[in-house]
């Protein structure tokens, strides 16, 4: 007998590091440091990030898809092709590009019959300058020397599939960035992690070992 749902799980999770941003791309983008971790704890997870360069507008994004396994998997991989799909048709407003991305998502989730959504946060990089958009966790930036700014971005967006119409929701913040800032992105898969006395690992934890190593380079942080 074949277990068609594990053969599935296991084609998702080959699939996964397939569309992350590979090293080249990432040592293309002039100006900026960047380096990116993903691994799933046991099956198929819901995390997103992708780092796009497109037309000289680079566009990073960060999500998690509620809960695991196959379903989560495919949202995921929904999501990265939709971003990609509108960066290449050069949408550059913020509210507009979400609002089509939560649409698609909406739609292809009820399709599915189900219940998945995502917190997502796209982050526009320009001149020094990230603009930031979407509902997601905590923006950690480490200026130059270690001080922490922590950006919240609760108010900036809504749960993406979870409702067909979201565009009340959206904002935008800007962060100003200077020579050897740092920015930190993350998703609860590190800050929601226990160990063998189920204590959590924390935010604190996370903003105080970026603190302690900020003058390193970002893969080594």
């Amino acid at each position: 007998l074949i277990d068609v749902s594990e053969a599935w799980k296991t084609l998702t999770r080959q699939l996964q590091p397939m569309i992350l941003p590979k090293p080249y791309e990432l040592e293309k983008i002039a100006g900026l440091d960047i380096a990116g971790f993903m691994e799933p704890a046991d099956e198929v997870g819901g995390d997103y990030y992708d780092v796009l360069q497109c037309n000289g507008n680079i566009k990073i994004g960060i999500g998690d898809v509620t809960g695991h396994g196959l379903e989560s998997g495919v949202v995921m991989l929904m999501v990265q092709t939709a971003v990609r799909t509108l960066l290449e048709s050069k949408e550059t407003d913020p509210s507009k590009f979400l609002d089509i991305l939560n649409r698609t998502i909406y739609g292809n989730v009820q399709r599915m019959n189900s219940d998945k959504n995502l917190t997502l946060s796209l982050i526009d990089y320009q001149n020094n300058t990230l603009r930031l958009s979407g509902q997601h966790e905590e923006i950690i930036i480490v200026r130059n020397g270690g001080e922490i700014e922590l950006i919240d971005t609760m108010d900036l967006g809504f749960p993406v599939g979870l409702d067909e119409d979201i565009g009340d929701f959206f904002g935008e913040t800007e962060v100003r960035l200077y020579p050897g800032d740092t920015a930190v992105l993350y998703t609860d898969g590190i800050t929601e992690a226990e160990n063998k006395e189920r204590k959590l690992y924390g935010l604190e934890r996370l903003c105080k070992v970026v603190s302690q190593n900020w003058s390193l380079s970002a893969k080594k942080i």
